[in-house]
């Protein structure tokens, strides 16, 4: 005979179950998941410990997936306010500069980046800072002007042949200069402007240099006089030259165009902000950006600039485009192989930065990429042949913010160090859909012949040809220095 449960007790024993079940599902999974979760979070969070001292992990700007820095060989002689040249031979020249004790360098060194170390190789025949490098059509490398170790402005020029490693004197500049910019025009001549002269004045002059005849003739002079100011050579064999300090020390947004055809300069657009110490870089969609820089001569942290601008060669125009991660000046601008641009270093407000950045032209936005393993400005870098870029030297101490600056607190960097770019993504192939047979049709049974009347013809009609759409054209992206240690010398 079945047994029968008594009602209440039945009440009793479900409303007991029903509690346990309340009881776990409020105390104990919590504490399961929150558990879990805690270690989960831990095991990203926290370092690694090795003996008593942290690991630190890897942060975003120093993401592996978004380009790395890699030390390599340090230069046999600390320096800054120097110049590096990429050699024919894949090599990379690095000549004159600035010591600990503010003297001017005649030592040059080579970086082989097959083995990553540098060499010493022939000296220049003037020691010189703040001066000019540039690689002839011939593979020789001209450096012409800068200062010397008792702050005279020079006119002379020297030639490097890298097959010798030797340096020879070449014709001098009418005008002794620095802070001057050398650009090497489609003709093979050399387009000196600007700088400091030997009255510690801006100068409005400009020259030319022939390198077969080692003589400089003067060309048209700068409409505004400067220094500091960037030149950019143009796809239509122009020099855009923009910026700089003006004969009255104030920064400068004025531009202008030289014609190497006619030796004349035309002003162009004006920035949209007053700079100097900047970076102007040549795109690939020709347009120049340029990044960064000062816009007062009094070098307050709240005059460093993060905006960035794009000229159009087209219209003759500036447009304001997205600004820097990190406002900086003294800092060097890199075109990479893959046309993106490499912002790395400088000063921002007082502090010397070890950050980079990365601008895409087709986006026209910046993204922070791995920082150097030494902060740095006054430092050179250089696109190698392999698609890395060196970056050498510079100094590393912070800057105050009175002036004159202690020499005690200046601090060249020997050190190099080697940035590679993020391995651009291969795309992954769309799958190719393979169509479905169609079943073969099984034959129906004939049926008994029955004559069928004869019918109209039906017109086939004519098939409309199918018209291929035309591919929409992909859109071309859109796309120095620490003259504050001779600022009380130079304009007392």
């Amino acid at each position: 005979m079945k047994q029968c449960i008594n009602p209440m007790i039945r009440a009793h024993l479900v409303r007991g179950v029903f509690c346990l079940i309340l009881l776990v599902a409020v105390c104990v999974i919590p504490f399961a998941l929150g558990q879990r979760a805690t270690t989960k979070q831990s095991a990203v969070a926290a370092p690694l410990l090795l003996g008593s001292r942290p690991v630190a992990t890897l942060s975003t700007g120093d993401d592996p997936a978004s380009g790395t820095w890699t030390v390599t060989g340090s230069l046999n002689t600390a320096r800054y306010l120097h110049t590096t040249t990429l050699l024919s031979n894949g090599m990379v020249l690095v000549a004159g500069g600035l010591d600990s004790d503010l003297n001017a360098l005649d030592s040059a060194e080579l970086y082989d980046p097959a083995s990553g170390t540098w060499t010493l190789t022939g000296s220049l025949n003037t020691a010189r800072v703040a001066h000019t490098a540039t690689l002839l059509s011939n593979g020789m490398v001209l450096v012409a002007g800068g200062f010397d170790t008792g702050l005279n402005a020079l006119d002379s020029a020297e030639l490097y042949d890298p097959a010798s490693g030797t340096w020879t004197v070449t014709g001098s500049l009418h005008t002794a200069r620095y802070y001057h910019t050398a650009t090497l025009l489609p003709n093979g001549m050399v387009l000196v402007a600007g700088g400091l002269d030997s009255d510690s004045s801006a100068s409005a002059s400009a020259e030319v240099y022939d390198s077969e005849s080692g003589t400089w003739t003067v060309t048209g002079s700068l409409n505004t006089a400067r220094e500091a100011h960037t030149a950019t050579l143009l796809p239509n064999g122009m020099v855009l030259v923009a910026g700089g300090f003006d004969s009255t020390f104030n920064a400068s947004a004025t531009a202008e165009l030289y014609d190497p055809v006619s030796g004349t300069w035309t002003a162009t657009s004006n920035l949209n902000n007053a700079r100097v110490f900047h970076t102007a870089t040549l795109l690939p969609n020709g347009m120049v950006l340029v990044t960064g820089g000062h816009d007062g001569p009094s070098f307050t942290p709240s005059d460093v600039l993060s905006g960035a601008e794009l000229y159009d060669p087209a219209s003759g125009s500036w447009t304001v485009t997205s600004s820097l991660n990190t406002a900086r000046y003294v800092h060097t601008a890199t075109l990479l192989s893959n046309g993106t641009v490499l912002v790395a270093g400088g000063i921002s407000g007082i502090d010397v930065r070890a950050s980079a950045e990365l601008y895409d032209p087709a986006s026209a936005t910046w993204t922070v990429t791995g920082s150097l393993n030494t902060a740095r400005f006054d430092h050179t870098a250089t696109l190698l042949s392999n698609g890395m870029v060196l970056v050498a030297g510079g100094e590393t101490s912070s800057l105050n913010a009175s002036f004159p600056v202690d020499p005690d607190t200046i601090v060249p960097v020997a050190s190099g160090e080697l940035y590679t770019p993020a391995p651009t993504p291969t795309p992954t192939p769309t799958p190719r859909t393979t169509p479905r047979p169609r079943p073969t049709p099984h034959p129906r049974p004939t049926p008994p012949f029955t004559p069928t009347p004869t019918a109209t013809p039906i017109a086939t009609p004519t098939p409309t040809p199918t018209v291929t759409p035309t591919p929409t054209p992909t859109a071309t992206p859109q796309s120095l220095t620490a003259w504050e240690r001779f600022f009380e010398k130079r304009h007392k």
